[in-house]
């Protein structure tokens, strides 16, 4: 949250700040910021903050990925064809390309890939989606991303005499698909630490044993051909990873953490280095929170409102002059998907400002729909709208014939799927299908069943969120001391991370008079604020934040984060003002 408002339940936004927490346990020669922020984090032994590439799980830990790994083993070896089936949002499209880079590099060029239109076929392996894998004629699909409620889609694929690998990383329902391989670290029985890979990062664990499978067989000796160097992937492994969302666990950073590198030192896919200059981004200053809002947006545009295929494309591209028309044109429709957001979501508080005049309170959880909503866009609108009033938000737009999509986002407190399952079995007439995760999911509902499925959410919500998680709250790493509000602490945080989600980036708070305030952009405030207690004037930018602050105060409590702006070679610490709260 970005300024001081009064949410729906007629409070404000509060600023709390950590508990402290014995750093005893954590490495003498770290930086004491970074002690004290990494022990507020959860870091207990000085081997969580490892990051290098023999600190990953082993692949052998990843339950069934030795079986998937034979089974497209047995395909290379005999010159099969693949068929890889992806989804059509960021880890999707990495997932679907690294597999096919992957399968190219180990000798292999009998591998296609199919992505459904979100539009014309929806999520995941259908029967519809078999139908069409059919013409390309495949031996054995693999799904990436996808797959672990494909009940229908597999049984099709089984039917035709196509067996199926599973490789998913969303939670299973009751019932499992009956693939030939299911490889999903949050599936029943799978033994693998991490239960927070992302899609890109199961299929890479995959593709990890197909490589020692295949080098067990002798496979690369008789091509004359070396085995690939799987660390050249993980560039595509840290974008699926942070634009997903997943929590950045210790194995995860690890992957994250490496992809990076690669990036800064251009060491990775053109298509990544042609999205970060469409962006105007320098790659070799490039950190995770790039991947999740400057990289991975353009490429979701693609399949938010066209196809994501041309997404796939610019990350297969084998230059950069090959892939900076097509980063161009997801450029310009992550613009458009920006326009469209916005009217949706002036719209969506058009509609609340309206229940709230009338004196109706909000839901718990909330569930808004209009008629002309973009499909593709229902998902950011829901988060944007979580984000402002602090609950679960479904927003929904109408799909084909009679039935409405809906896409999930939830806040702190409540498992959104688990929500939804608490639907399903109370009203099982209400919820065609539904899948996702704790803080995401996707379903789909009958229009005229709208109405009746709002109730039912907010129920579930009501009778599982605590009151008290309604009340929206900023986490502060609290106060910097005077001599540490610097470039050097800037510098040392931004080389600590990689941070993300259930990993934050460091937040601070204090107490600042703003000197001035300039309006950039339309909705963003740049700022001049004077600390006090250092008698330092430092430059700030608050995004976002006319609307809420049209008149900025003399003198506030401000939630910030440390940012390095560069501009015209020069260098200088800026602060990234998140919360304001005046006094």
């Amino acid at each position: 949250m970005d300024a001081k408002v009064a949410d729906s339940t007629g409070e404000t936004p509060l600023i709390r700040r950590r508990e402290a927490v014995d750093e005893a346990a954590l490495p003498n020669d770290l930086p004491a910021i970074l002690r004290r922020i990494y022990a507020a984090r959860g870091v207990r032994d000085p081997s969580e903050l490892e990051r290098s590439l023999s600190a990953l799980i082993p692949p052998d830990r990843m339950t069934e990925a030795d079986r998937a790994a034979a089974l497209l083993a047995d395909l290379i070896e005999r010159g099969g064809r693949l068929l890889v089936v992806g989804d059509f949002d960021a880890d999707g499209a990495t997932s679907c390309a690294l597999s096919v880079l992957a399968i190219r590099a180990m000798g292999h060029a009998g591998v296609d890939f199919l992505v459904p239109n979100r539009f014309e076929y929806g999520y995941g392996l259908t029967p519809e989606i078999v139908e069409l894998a059919k013409a390309r004629e495949p031996d054995l699909i693999l799904t990436v991303d996808n797959g672990i409620s494909s009940i229908d889609g597999v049984a099709a694929a089984n039917a035709a005499g196509i067996p199926v690998i599973v490789t998913d990383h969303h939670l299973p329902g009751a019932e499992l698909p009956a693939a030939a391989a299911i490889v999903n670290p949050n599936a029943p029985g799978n033994a693998f630490p991490s239960k927070a890979a992302a899609g890109v990062g199961v299929v890479f664990y995959v593709l990890l044993q197909l490589r020692a499978t295949l080098q067990a067989r002798g496979w690369f000796e008789r091509q004359g051909r070396a085995a690939p160097n799987m660390a050249q992937f993980l560039d595509l492994v840290a974008l699926g990873t942070v634009a997903d969302v997943v929590p950045l666990d210790r194995n995860n950073r690890i992957l994250v953490h490496q992809g990076l590198m690669r990036i800064r030192a251009g060491d990775c896919r053109p298509g990544i280095l042609a999205l970060l200059e469409a962006a105007g981004r320098d790659h070799r200053r490039v950190q995770s929170t790039d991947m999740g809002f400057v990289v991975g947006p353009r490429l979701n545009a693609a399949g938010r409102l066209d196809d994501m295929t041309r997404g796939i494309a610019c990350l297969l591209a084998e230059s950069i002059e090959e892939a900076r028309p097509l980063a161009r044109e997801l450029d310009g429709l992550n613009r458009e998907r920006r326009r469209i957001e916005q009217e949706m979501q002036d719209e969506a508080e058009r509609i609340l400002a309206d229940w709230m005049a009338d004196e109706q309170a909000l839901a718990w959880g909330l569930c808004l729909y209009r008629e002309d909503w973009h499909q593709g866009v229902i998902g950011i609108l829901a988060s944007r709208i979580k984000e402002r009033h602090h609950r679960p938000v479904i927003a929904f737009a109408a799909a084909d014939g009679d039935t409405l999509k809906g896409s999930a986002r939830s806040i702190p407190g409540l498992h959104i799927r688990d929500a939804l399952d608490r639907v399903a079995a109370r009203h099982p007439q209400l919820l065609q299908k539904f899948g996702g995760h704790a803080m995401a999911a996707g379903m789909s509902i009958a229009r005229k069943d709208y109405e009746a499925f709002a109730a039912a959410f907010d129920e579930a919500v009501r009778e599982v969120l605590d009151p008290q998680a309604l009340q929206p709250q900023v986490d502060s790493d609290g106060a910097i001391a005077a001599d540490e509000l610097n470039l050097e602490t800037a510098r040392c945080i931004a080389e600590g991370g990689p941070w993300g989600q259930a990993f934050p980036e460091p937040l601070f708070d204090d107490w600042f008079e703003i000197r001035s305030g300039r309006i950039v952009g339309e909705r963003h405030w740049k700022l001049l604020l004077h600390h006090p207690d250092s008698g330092q004037t430092i430059d700030g930018i608050a995004f976002n934040a006319v609307e809420r602050h049209p008149q900025l105060p003399q003198r506030a409590r401000v939630a910030y984060r440390l940012d390095i702006n560069e501009w015209r070679g020069q260098v200088a610490l800026q602060l990234r003002v998140e919360h304001m709260e005046p006094t």
